[in-house]
Formats: structure tokens, C-alpha cells, sequence
């Protein structure tokens, strides 16, 4: 999903409107945050969710964002969109905190996944929905296995819609260093997804 495509820019403010949002909640207006924060907070709390895989810790990060946006609005100053400076301070603090909690989380979907395994359509022809169903939660329990790097790298630009320039601003690094990533997690998930034939036939023991 590109970025301008999601349900999420249905509510997210034209550029103009925003940016007058941002001045008035830099000089203090409540209710000029109140807007930026409704019209942000399911983006930002879906990206959370992405990068950490756990619906609580997705809903304690999005929590400590805003309370940084309302701590740091002041230092905003233009140089980049609104929205990769908010994404920035998502994935400071999605990835300090998965450094701090090395425990894994798992959802409730790749839970499901692991345990059941893939659901097969018994009889008549093949089941699309129930297709897009499985590799929707194949690749969300692939992603669940990718380091936190490697996860972020493919969920802002395979997902987001980011380009290379955005992401290496927003996680300080080359652009050179965010392509080496992206292309590493796309050869880690397709291995997750489709391993070697070998391995899919080895008998059990």
C-alpha cells in the first residue's frame, strides 16, 4: 500500500491546512494539536504496529509519540514534510523500545498462523479470498521474524510508499545503507515464504 492510497489520507489534512495546524500548535493552541493528533494517530499507530508486532506496545508507543510531538512541535521548522518528521520520532521510539524489551511479542494473527499452519479450501475450486487470507497472514508472520532494521527498512518503503532520500533522513543513514536494507529484507522474506524445495519435502523425524 503507497502512501495517498491508504483510508488514512481521507482524513489527513491538505498540506495548507496543516501547516497552519502545526504553527498554531507551536504557539501553543490545544486544539490545533488535538486535530494533528486525530489525523495522524491511526498512521502512526499503524506503523507501530509494524515495526514492533504487538498491538499493547503499539498503543503505549503512539501514546509516548504524541507526547513527544507536544514536547518538540517548537523545534519543527520546515526542513522536511510534517509527516517524515513525525515518522522520525515513530521510529526512534519504536526501535529504542523493542532494544529495551528484547522479549518477543506475538500477535494474535501469527499466533493463529503458527499454530494452525496454513487453512486449505477442502473441495471445489480454489478460494481467493481465502488465498489473499493466507498470504496476508504468511507475510505478517514472515515480517514478525525479520530484524527490527530490516522489518522498518521493507514497512517504509514497500508499505509506507517512503523513497530511499525519506527513510535515510528519517533513520539517519545513507541512502546507499537503506536500499542494502530494503534489498536484505525482501531476500529474507521471500526465503520465510518460499524456502527451498529440499526443505519443504525433508521427511519428518
Amino acid at each position: 500500500m503507497r502512501r495517498g492510497k491508504s483510508s488514512e489520507s481521507a482524513c489527513t489534512p491538505a498540506p495548507v491546512i496543516l501547516a497552519d495546524l502545526v504553527a498554531r500548535a507551536q504557539r501553543g493552541e490545544e486544539v490545533a494539536f488535538a486535530a494533528i493528533f486525530e489525523s495522524h494517530k491511526r498512521r502512526v499507530y499503524s506503523l507501530c504496529l509494524r515495526i514492533t508486532r504487538s498491538r499493547e506496545d503499539a498503543e503505549d508507543i503512539t501514546q509516548e509519540v504524541f507526547l513527544k510531538v507536544f514536547r518538540k512541535i517548537s523545534t519543527f521548522r520546515g526542513d522536511s514534510a510534517f509527516s517524515t518528521w513525525l515518522c522520525r520520532l515513530v521510529i526512534n521510539e519504536a526501535l529504542m523500545h523493542l532494544r529495551k524489551n528484547r522479549v518477543e511479542h506475538v500477535s494474535l494473527t501469527d499466533s493463529e498462523g503458527r499454530q494452525e499452519g496454513p487453512a486449505r479450501a477442502e473441495f471445489g475450486r480454489e478460494d481467493l479470498q481465502l488465498s489473499g487470507t493466507i498470504d496476508r497472514i504468511n507475510l505478517n508472520a514472515a515480517l514478525g521474524k525479520l530484524s527490527p532494521g530490516f522489518r522498518t527498512a521493507f514497512v517504509l518503503h514497500d508499505v509506507e510508499g517512503y523513497e530511499h532520500g525519506e527513510i535515510g533522513r528519517m533513520m539517519k543513514r545513507s541512502v546507499g545503507n537503506s536500499k542494502s536494507q530494503l534489498h536484505k529484507a525482501r531476500r529474507k522474506l521471500r526465503e520465510l515464504l518460499h524456502p527451498p524445495f529440499e526443505a519443504q519435502s525433508a521427511p519428518a523425524h
